[in-house]
Order: structure tokens, then C-alpha cells, then sequence
């Protein structure tokens, strides 16, 4: 049993970040460890396909031609004429073994995103924002970070701590400082873990659980309001896309799936879609630091 559909058997290995480009009526995303990004036009069914140069966490617009793109060796230029990557920054050159992950851009135009230990063992990734002074350390001690996330109004932040099954809301200030760090929402292992968030026009918070074959919405409150099944286990981040930003858009992975658990979820590492009831807010675009 599915409430969703897929859209794109493209077998990613970790698929993730899923972005709405309303301009192009598109959906990207990235297969992490492949390494690649990925666009989808669901009017016409295209498909386009460009490999990365390193591990690739998020792609995110920026109005300028170009998107940004977290790798494993920083923050890069990426065009999507040529294909070419071009170095903005580096981000840890302290952690050789680290990688960036998951991305989102708020409300004011800021880039935030996490880094993580590549063999997701140590607590040496963090939660970054980019602004004019360079990427600036928000909150550390993270081994697989995820999202962030915020209310509609921009005041509250939500960010992931996946290998503790937290996700954390903080008091946000416009410049991006973050106070009153708590939970607000725990998961048990028998759950799966919670991957990346997004938020709804009403607030509520829908996450991915990988391990857990579904997304959950969840109240401002943290209370439970709807899950949504998949046909796979490892459900990674949704986004809101179509003309009414009413339609969800899903990356999933086989990477923790051996041979026999991968006969039986065949359409593993698929994008797939689904409607909702509550719009999402639109796609943020970035303007700081670039």
C-alpha cells in the first residue's frame, strides 16, 4: 500500500533535496552519493541528468543563472548549461572528513545548511548559515544533520539531529542568531530516523523517516497529524511543488537496502509525488553571501 506515486524510478542511491523551481515548473534533486543532480518536468515527463565532482547534499536557487550547491568539498557555482562547478567556499577545511548535507534557504534570503562525518560516527558536523561574512557556525556536535526548516513566519527554526532521532526548534532573530534551543519532536528507533523537514502554510512541519516508509506532519505543537506510506523504507525530504505548491514531491535511497531487501522495494531511490490538502510556501531564492 502507497499514498504516493512514482514519478521517476531513477534508482538514486541516496536521493535528496528536493526543490520546486516554479519558473521552470521543475523539480531538482540530488542523489548524494551517485554523485548527481537531477531535474524533472512533470508536464512533459523530461528527464536531464548531470554528474557532480564531489558528494552533493542540496542544490538550491539563486536568481542569477546559477544554483548553489553543497559538495563534500564546500559550497560551489553550479550552471546548468555546461555543467560546470566553480568554488565559493570552503567550509571545513578543519574536517577533511566531513560533508555538507541537507540545505533550505528562509525567508530572508539566507542559505542554511548542515555538515556532517561522512562515515556518520562523530559528532563534528554542524548547522551553518551563509551570510556577507562567510559561512557562519550556528549550532555544532551533529553526526548526520538535516534540514533546517521554518514557520511560516519566519521566527521559529527546526533542524535535524537524524542518528539521535531529534528534531529541535530554536528561537530564530532576523540576522539568523538562534536562541532556546528544545525538542520538539523524539523518535524511537523502531519509528526510523528522522530525515530532512519542510513546513506547510499552516505551519506544520512534514519530515522523512528513513527507515520508517512514510512522511509525518506534524502540528506547530509537535503533535502527530498524518502520515503518508511509501513503497520503501528509506524516505529521505519532500517538497512542495505544482502551480498550487499542493503536490509533494519525494526523494527516497536504497543505500542501506542489501540485495534481497532491494527486490522487494524495486522502486527504491524513485522520486515520487503525492497530494496534500495544506499548501507549502514558496521556494526561497538565495541572496546573501554570493
Amino acid at each position: 500500500m502507497s499514498d504516493a506515486e512514482c514519478v521517476w524510478a531513477v534508482g538514486a542511491i541516496l536521493g535528496e533535496g528536493p526543490v520546486w523551481s516554479a519558473a521552470e515548473r521543475a523539480v531538482w534533486f540530488v542523489d548524494i552519493k551517485a554523485p548527481a543532480i537531477h531535474r524533472f518536468d512533470p508536464a512533459t515527463g523530461g528527464k536531464q541528468s548531470w554528474d557532480a565532482p564531489a558528494r552533493c547534499g542540496f542544490l538550491l536557487p539563486t536568481g542569477r543563472g546559477w544554483q548553489i550547491a553543497g559538495l563534500k568539498t564546500g559550497l560551489h557555482r553550479f550552471n546548468a548549461e555546461t555543467g560546470n562547478f566553480s568554488l565559493l567556499h570552503v567550509v571545513e577545511p578543519h574536517a577533511p572528513n566531513n560533508r555538507l548535507n541537507d540545505g533550505f534557504v528562509d525567508s530572508e534570503g539566507f542559505l542554511w545548511f548542515g555538515s556532517m562525518d561522512d562515515n556518520e560516527e562523530d559528532p563534528s558536523g554542524a548547522l551553518y548559515q551563509l551570510n556577507s561574512t562567510g559561512c557562519v557556525r550556528r549550532d555544532p556536535g551533529y553526526v548526520v544533520s538535516n534540514g533546517p526548516a521554518e514557520s511560516p513566519d519566519g521566527q521559529t527554526l527546526y533542524h535535524t539531529d537524524t542518528l539521535a532521532g531529534i528534531i529541535y526548534a530554536f528561537d530564530r532573530g532576523r540576522s539568523g542568531t538562534l536562541s532556546n534551543k528544545r525538542v520538539f519532536v523524539r523518535f524511537s528507533p523502531d519509528e526510523g530516523y528522522p530525515d530532512g523537514p519542510i513546513v506547510d502554510a499552516e505551519g506544520c512541519l512534514w519530515t522523512g523517516l528513513f527507515g520508517g516508509w512514510s512522511l509525518r506532519r506534524y502540528s506547530p505543537k509537535g503533535e502527530l497529524l498524518q502520515t503518508l506510506r511509501l513503497p520503501c523504507s528509506a524516505v529521505t525530504k519532500a517538497a512542495f511543488g505544482g502551480e498550487d505548491l499542493r503536490t509533494l514531491y519525494i526523494t527516497t535511497a536504497h543505500v542501506a537496502l542489501n540485495a534481497e531487501q532491494r527486490k522487494q522495494q524495486p522502486l527504491a531511490g524513485g522520486l515520487f509525488s503525492a497530494r496534500v490538502d495544506v499548501p507549502g510556501l514558496p521556494q526561497g531564492i538565495v541572496t546573501h553571501g554570493i
